[in-house]
Order: structure tokens, then C-alpha cells, then sequence
């Protein structure tokens, strides 16, 4: 049976439990439970807090888990990153305030307030960088103004929150994280399933499909303005001088190509979601 660690709560948890239930996986439905057996799909869900799931796998105690790349990198685990997941997007940077600091080396034995201090001493050993660390959990851009910490580093969404507090952003990109698959050194044949049906439902997501009728005289065209995965599927109609198209394209671009597909003469136009995939 597949152990997979997935977060009890906080931001990725939710997204998280819909992307299993996508994958046709069932999870649990009282909130207060914290191990979930699914024996239809030969599968065991233990909820633990996102923090913690890059530990329980490294060590070997779960096979497989969901959690965000920063705190896998924050925990020093020997878990794997496997595959991105396309959640829970965020972007860590330094901050301090306004005018003070313009690159890195001036933090040189300053006090930097964070919640991953592996993360954040890592990446800064990395450019030569010595300071003391202050490890807060959470709302770390008040410690400057109280005193505890010279500059921070921190998540970083539209940096409204840092502005308020009267701090500024400078320096390099310390990560873009975003939620991921990891897993440790034990070999199970149900990760290479878990990991199939997840990517399924990111093309699925990504992805639609269009069936359009044209011209044979424009078959050529409107395949160039929406070229698919591998190519389209062609149908012959009772009409031999035209032709039925089915293609799948990037859900961003949908209506660009329709749009492009009626200047072709295509008629009959039409999207359809797609609920899950393989390619």
C-alpha cells in the first residue's frame, strides 16, 4: 500500500485534496481525521502539517507526499522533488528598510528575521553572505520595527504588507516555490501511478479540446493555428469538401484560436473541458 503524506491545512491543503480527488482518489471527509485508508486504489493518506511532510518522507516513513519546494529545501530532508504541481505559487526576497540595503553584501553580520532559516542560510552561505538568523514562525515583517532583526527575508506576494511596514525589496530572487511531489529512496510501483493520474489532471487543467468543421482548401491553415499535442484528428463528412477537426490546445489560448480558426472559415466551433488525461 502507497503511504502519501498530504497537508492537514494552510494554503496548499485545500487545492491539494481537490487535485487527488481529480485523480480519482479518496480522501478524507471529516477534517478532524488524520490517517485515511483508500483501499480501492491500494493507497494510505496521513495529514500532517505541510512543515513536517518533507521530514516524514526523507526518513522513509512515508513513501510519497505534498508540500511546497520551500519547505522541502527549508527542512534539509533527503527527499526528492519529483514533479511541480502548478499550486500554490510564492516568491521569497529580502526586504529592509527603504533606502538602507542594495544588494545582498550589505547584510554582511547583519540580523536577518525569516521562517526558513535553512532556506534562507542556505541560499545565502551560497553568495559568501554571513548573518545572524533570527528564526520567527510568521509575521516576520515586524521585526524591524520592534527591534529584533536588521532585515528580512520572507514571502513576497504583491509586497503591499512589507511596504506597510515600512520596508523595502532588494537583492535576487531567493526561491519561486510552488507546491511538488517528493519522495524518498523506497521504491514503490504506486508512485509511478499517483504520479500518471496527478499529471492527468494538469493537462487536464491546462488544457482543451476544440472541434471545429473547415474547408478542406483550409485544412492546411487552421491545423498551423492550432497544431495540437501531436497532431489532429481529421473526420471525413458527408459534405467531401469538408472535413471534421478535433485538437487539443492550452486553455490560455483558447479563444486566440478560435478566433483565428473562424478567420480561416472554420464553422461549428466548439470547447469542451477536458475532466482528465494521459499523453
Amino acid at each position: 500500500m502507497l503511504r502519501i503524506a498530504v497537508p492537514n491545512k494552510g494554503s496548499l491543503a485545500e487545492t491539494a485534496a481537490q487535485m487527488l480527488s481529480e485523480a480519482g482518489y479518496n480522501g478524507r471527509r471529516d477534517p478532524r481525521d488524520l490517517v485515511v485508508a483508500d483501499p480501492r486504489n491500494d493507497v494510505e493518506f496521513f495529514y500532517l502539517r505541510p512543515r513536517d511532510i518533507a521530514t516524514y518522507v526523507g526518513s522513509g516513513a512515508l513513501d510519497v507526499g505534498i508540500t511546497g519546494r520551500d519547505l522541502l529545501l527549508d527542512s534539509g530532508s533527503s527527499a526528492a522533488e519529483i514533479a511541480s504541481l502548478d499550486f500554490g505559487g510564492s516568491t521569497f526576497r529580502f526586504a529592509g528598510p527603504a533606502g538602507r540595503f542594495t544588494d545582498l553584501a550589505d547584510l554582511e553580520g547583519l540580523r536577518v528575521a525569516t521562517s526558513y532559516p535553512g532556506l534562507v542560510g542556505t541560499f545565502l552561505a551560497g553568495h559568501g553572505v554571513n548573518v545572524h538568523l533570527v528564526t520567527l514562525d510568521g509575521a516576520v515583517e515586524s521585526a524591524v520595527q520592534l527591534g529584533v532583526a536588521d532585515a528580512v527575508a520572507d514571502v513576497v506576494s504583491t509586497g503591499s504588507t512589507l511596504r506597510k511596514a515600512g520596508l523595502q525589496i532588494f537583492g535576487p530572487v531567493i526561491l519561486e516555490s510552488t507546491a511538488v511531489l517528493i519522495t524518498s529512496e523506497n521504491v514503490n510501483p504506486g508512485i509511478n501511478t499517483l504520479l500518471r493520474r496527478l499529471q492527468g489532471v494538469l493537462v487536464a487543467r491546462q488544457y482543451v479540446l476544440v472541434d471545429y468543421d473547415v474547408h478542406v482548401d483550409n485544412l492546411d491553415a487552421a491545423c498551423q493555428a492550432a497544431s495540437g499535442i501531436e497532431s489532429p484528428t481529421i473526420s471525413s463528412l458527408r459534405d467531401p469538401n469538408w472535413v471534421a477537426v478535433r485538437v487539443m490546445i492550452p486553455r490560455l489560448d483558447t479563444n486566440s484560436v478560435m478566433d483565428r480558426l473562424y478567420e480561416l472559415g472554420a464553422r461549428a466551433i466548439l470547447v469542451t473541458s477536458i475532466h482528465n488525461a494521459r499523453l
